[in-house]
């Protein structure tokens, strides 16, 4: 089936190769990087996870977000989500990949990687990040290619896939859980230390997952034959917004627990986010944008009348997405480390070449995305047309 993927029209053709181009400029940065050493990033002894953990732990819950599609599709026989259950699978695929390569230039040498495996620490969270990341590519790679194939050929996907499809499910919880854990156990940062962080975290997944789901399905509805139904994106829709409710719901009981208990840590992490602290506020314009988001889309996705108008629908997931994204993808590590267990402040703000390489990787994962959903839009033509 990969024949499909070098078959595309000119359009096509000319986004791959700015993918590639953006891939290759962050790329360079990546050597500069190599070279000269972490010293280039904005992070310092007491900011150590930047902006590239940022982006791995939004991108962990993206990949998990899959799960609120596979759920209804494999568990309640929820049939109108069949046509996209692949698409849920490669989107999990690209996200997982990413997540991988942001683990890769945070470490500074790539081949520090191998102490993971070469040196395994089962009491380290990080092993364990490891092993549900690897696992969980490795299981949307064989399910959503086998589906795909067995449909290709209009048969039943083979039998030994299906204890597969149900392992999936648990271990789609399970990557954003360990990586909530690789924060709330660390007890110097009590900013992190919190029970509902997990929680958190898969309420944040489940919204922003399926919210780029959605456009993705109306872009690919947008440009080829491959027509997804309306039943499919308005179920997703409501995902979303069930979510995102819920993520909001949590973040306010942090906000009440810190404030009613009046503990001195809680408040100056929350404050320096929200407000600033001695004078320092780099996130604060980022973190109440994050809010604003939030609640925009979930009022645009209450209304009925506006979920079902997809102009509308779009802008209502773009601003869950963004601000999910401002929130874990910026404001959650650097910011859980300010102020430091010394009460004193570093700020963190990305560099140049931080930026430049997140853009980089995210260009990579757009083009691994690409080239699957040219395979699955290619096959379901093929279907359609037959």
């Amino acid at each position: 089936m990969l024949e499909k993927a070098i078959k595309g029209s000119k359009t096509y053709w000319l986004w791959v190769l700015a993918l590639l181009a953006v891939i290759a400029v962050g790329f360079m940065f990546y050597m500069r990087q190599l070279d000269f050493g972490l010293g280039i990033t904005g992070m310092s002894r007491d900011v150590s996870w930047g902006f590239y953990i940022d982006q791995f732990t939004f991108l962990v819950g993206v990949a998990a977000g899959g799960v609120m599609v596979a759920i209804p599709h494999y568990l309640h026989d929820y049939k109108a989500f069949g046509k996209i259950t692949v698409l849920a699978e490669f989107l999990a695929v690209s996200a997982v990949m990413m997540c991988m390569f942001f683990i890769v230039v945070d470490l500074g040498q790539p081949m520090r990687l191998l102490n993971v495996l070469l040196h395994p620490t089962p009491h380290s969270m990080l092993f364990w990040d490891m092993i549900v990341l690897s696992g969980y590519l490795f299981l949307n790679i064989v399910i959503g290619w086998n589906v795909l194939d067995a449909e290709r050929n209009s048969v039943p996907p083979p039998q030994w896939v299906k204890p597969l499809i149900y392992l999936s499910i648990p271990w789609a919880i399970s990557i954003h859980t360990v990586t909530a854990f690789l924060y709330c156990g660390l007890p110097g940062r009590t900013a992190w230390l919190t029970a509902i962080l997990a929680p958190k975290f898969l309420a944040g997944a489940f919204a922003a997952g399926p919210a780029f789901l959605i456009l993705l399905c109306l872009v690919v509805r947008k440009f080829t034959n491959f027509k997804i139904g309306q039943a499919q994106i308005q179920a997703l829709a409501k995902i979303v917004c069930y979510a995102a409710i819920t993520d909001l719901f949590f973040f306010l009981c942090e906000v009440f627990v810190a404030i009613y208990s009046q503990i001195p840590e809680h408040l100056e992490h929350l404050e320096y986010l929200f407000f600033g602290l001695h004078g320092h506020g780099a996130l604060v314009p980022f973190m109440w944008l994050s809010i604003l988001l939030i609640v925009s889309g979930i009022l645009l996705l209450l209304i009925p009348s506006a979920r079902e108008n997809e102009s509308v629908l779009a802008v209502a997931c773009v601003a869950v997405f963004m601000g999910i994204w401002l929130d874990k993808g910026l404001g959650m590590i650097a910011g859980g480390f300010i102020p430091n267990p010394l009460n004193e402040i570093t700020e963190y703000v990305p560099t140049m070449p931080e930026v430049m390489i997140t853009i980089g990787i995210y260009a990579s994962g757009l083009l691994i995305l690409t080239i699957l959903y040219k395979v699955v839009i290619g096959v379901k033509e093929e279907l359609a047309g037959t």
